[in-house]
Order: C-alpha cells, then structure tokens, then sequence
C-alpha cells in the first residue's frame, strides 16, 4: 500500500506538470461541448434542450481522453527504463499499474467538475436528487477505472508511445458512434445496431436519465458492461504487465 501511494503521488505529479496532459484532460472536452452545443445544436431542433442531451456524452467522451494519456504514461515508462529500475526495488509491479490508473481517474474526475461548470454556463439544467448525482458520478467512477485500466494495459503491450495513443484513438472514436450526440434512432440501419450493442451507449443513456431525472431503462445493462470490463481489463493489465516486465 505503501509502493502504490508513492507512484499514484509520482503519476499525479507528472500529470500535473505535462501541460499536454492537462490540455488533453480538461481544456478539448469543453471546447468539444461548445464546439457541439453552439456549431451543431442549432441543426437537433427535435430535442427540446440540446445542452443537456449532449453533456453525458461529454462526460463519457471525457474517460476517453483520460485513457489515452494513461496509454502514453504507461508506454513511456515502459520504454524508458523506468518499469526496470522499480523492478530492482522491493515493490509490487501492481503498484507500478495502480499510480497511472489513479491518475487518470484523478484527471477524470477535474475534466468531469469543469466540463458540469462550463455546461451550467451554457445553460445545462439538471434536475437530478443527490442521490440521482451520486449514482450517475458512481457510474462514471466504475466506468472510468474499467478504461482506465485497460489503457494500461494498451500501454505496456505498446512498442512506442506513439503507438500508445493510436490504441487510444479507438477508445475516442467509440462514443461517436453511439447516443452520445444524437439518438439512436436518426442513424442508418447498419450504425444503429452497432450503437444499441455497445457499451458506451447504455451507460450514457444512465447518465442521462439520472441527471434529468427521466425513468432509467439501461441501468443493469451499464453496470454489467463497465463491471465485466473492468474484471476483462484489471486481469489482462496486470496478467501482460507481469509477463512483459518478467523478460
């Protein structure tokens, strides 16, 4: 517990001092929220508030980026030497995976507060209970720690960092071909099924439904798919980590 304090204090450090990181993190979620509230919101005249349909999507849009950055930590630790210099101290090389995930977690969670500020700005009305906040922010919670933890994993079978951040692309590009944006329903055949049957659209129709305090219809489909991955994820991660760093 000790080892893992000390490289998520390590991780938090770093992230705080790579202005890339931050800019990734925080400042491109907002500008994505106004880019669609003010560029393309003018086009859904059919949703009734169109600031608050898209903030979920910006929310989860958020982990993606999150994940990313902590595909590239992970890659560059490993490529640097850094993961051979912790494996000649007496630490867990679980500790090594922890730090990074609760960084990114911790970026999520500062991407997430300023995205909600923003959004309030922009004129996103909530109507939700705290208990409603509390279990849309548990979601996001359980659903960032699953991306999160599979980014680490990205990362350490990565050859380069810049291989890194091409694996994290795909977990950029998955929220646009869900409900994220725009409904289900208003999209080809084709895309529609691959929206309906994927995880990215049950847990933002969640978020969505509890932040507008509208009757919530996927909320065992979200949980089952963030839980199961992270299960998938947190056993693969820490299974390659174990067998890379081993060599």
């Amino acid at each position: 517990m000790t080892a893992a304090l000390t490289l998520v204090g390590r991780s938090i450090r770093l992230s705080r001092r790579n202005l890339d990181l931050v800019i990734m993190a925080v400042v491109l979620p907002v500008l994505m929220m106004a880019l669609f509230v003010y560029v393309f919101g003018g086009a859904m005249r059919h949703i009734e508030s169109y600031v608050d349909y898209v903030v979920p999507g910006i929310l989860v849009l958020c982990t993606g980026y999150g994940a990313t950055s902590t595909a590239m930590s992970v890659a560059d630790d490993m490529k640097k030497g850094v993961v051979d210099r912790f494996r000649s101290m007496p630490i867990s090389s679980f500790a090594v995976l922890t730090g990074h995930v609760t960084a990114s977690v911790a970026r999520n969670a500062v991407a997430t507060s300023a995205v909600v500020l923003v959004a309030l700005l922009m004129g996103f009305r909530p109507s939700a209970s705290p208990v409603g906040w509390v279990l849309a922010m548990g979601l996001l919670l359980l659903y960032v720690l699953a991306l999160s933890w599979l980014a680490a994993g990205f990362g350490v079978l990565a050859r380069t960092v810049e291989s890194a951040s091409l694996l994290g692309f795909f977990m950029l590009f998955l929220p646009y071909l869900s409900s994220a944006f725009v409904p289900v329903e208003t999209m080809p055949a084709v895309l529609r099924v691959v929206s309906e049957h994927q995880p990215i659209t049950p847990v933002i129709e969640t978020v969505r439904a509890l932040l507008v305090s509208a009757p919530v219809t996927s909320g065992w489909l979200a949980l089952a798919w963030s839980g199961g991955l992270l299960v998938v994820a947190f056993g693969w991660a820490a299974w390659l980590f174990r067998r890379i760093s081993s060599r």
